[in-house]
């Protein structure tokens, strides 16, 4: 029935957004995904969605402890949209539950703390799936995602500031090492399945009202 759709669907859209739909989604990858813990600085957190979408990384997995995550759509420019957002906020054990979730989905734990006891970004080994940890933008990531990472790394710095804001951050791992599995022998990109899953998610996003659509396309076919 998805396939049936989205043939239905493509109809709405122009022949020009139809091959960016499917352009774009040939670059989307969750090889990497990130992690942000507790960002309450509303133009860091739209900073960070639109680097994300920028460089093709599909999943953004949100902690929320102190700070509620709020996105500045002037900022975003909509990135977030395009994006699978996963929030961990009711549970208490929030941080526990969202790293158990991407190990047993096969990630390496990868806590970004500046200090001379992490490797550096140019020393971390591209041989499984990655996600990248953030913290908040005062005090960094909590000891507690720290202890449960597989490895700490940090961004090479020559200057006395001790750290780069956690936007800036973002960007240059998240380019550092997407171009890095791009260039190497790595299955970084979407299964089939997955693209076909995630453009038919955009077709819906693409067409105003298209639940509604879908429901008067289904109640025809008497389903």
């Amino acid at each position: 029935m998805q396939k049936e759709l989205i043939t239905y669907l493509s109809d709405f859209i122009t022949e020009e957004r139809n091959r960016k739909l499917k352009e774009v989604i040939q670059h989307r990858t969750r090889f990497i995904t990130v992690v942000l813990e507790d960002l309450y600085q509303t133009q860091n957190i739209s900073a960070v969605m639109r680097t994300c979408e920028c460089f093709g990384v599909q999943d953004v997995h949100i902690i929320e402890k102190e700070n509620d995550f709020q996105i500045h759509s002037a900022i975003s420019m909509g990135a977030n949209k395009w994006l699978n957002l996963y929030n961990y906020k009711n549970n208490h054990d929030n941080i526990r539950e969202c790293i158990k979730n991407l190990k047993n989905k096969g990630y390496r734990i990868i806590a970004t703390v500046p200090s001379e006891q992490s490797i550096s970004i140019h020393e971390l080994a591209l041989d499984t799936p990655m996600a990248f940890c953030f913290g908040t933008e005062l005090t960094g990531l909590s000891n507690e995602i720290v202890d449960m990472a597989d490895q700490c790394v940090r961004i090479p710095m020559y200057g006395f500031t001790e750290s780069f804001n956690i936007s800036n951050s973002v960007a240059i791992i998240l380019s550092y090492f997407i171009e890095k599995i791009k260039k190497e022998n790595i299955n970084w990109t979407l299964s089939e399945a997955e693209k076909e899953t995630l453009y038919f998610e955009w077709l819906q996003k693409s067409i105003k009202e298209s639940s509604l659509i879908i429901d008067k396309y289904l109640e025809a076919r008497n389903l």
